[in-house]
């Protein structure tokens, strides 16, 4: 079952590069580390925790189910499971801040620009700055 920050994360980087997931994480192998892979690493730990989220819920699940009986043993299960499903939960936080921040702060290129070409040619060189006068007294 998707979760709605690994889905949404993966809307933003699809709306960012125009092109779906699938498609740029293929362009990302034939290319150098850049923005895009990072981006797709970040969502790819993303979608990783939420899983972890997954897993562990339906572990303590498992365990609670009433007919069960909680004894001493089942309890440091619990206690396990508790600690694993929060960890997770707080992996998936740190990642889904961290990824959210980063797209916030790019932008789309112009539809008049290629975007594969902009993905591999290296950026312009910045203009030259021209000299500041000398100060005299």
């Amino acid at each position: 079952m998707p979760h709605p920050a690994s889905t949404d994360i993966a809307g933003r980087i699809e709306d960012l590069y125009g092109a779906p997931l699938a498609d740029l994480e293929a362009h990302a192998r034939d290319q150098p580390p850049g923005m895009l892979s990072a981006l797709l690493g970040m969502h790819e730990a993303l979608a990783l925790a939420e899983r972890s989220i997954d897993v562990h819920r339906a572990h303590l699940a498992r365990l609670l189910q009433p007919e069960r009986q909680i004894g001493p043993h089942e309890v440091s299960h619990l206690l396990d499971g508790t600690r694993r499903l929060a960890e997770a939960v707080a992996g998936r936080d740190v990642q889904a801040t961290s990824v959210t921040a980063v797209l916030q702060s790019l932008a789309r290129v112009p539809a008049s620009t290629p975007v594969w070409p902009a993905l591999s040619s290296p950026a312009p060189a910045p203009p030259l700055a021209s000299p500041s006068p000398a100060h005299s007294r």
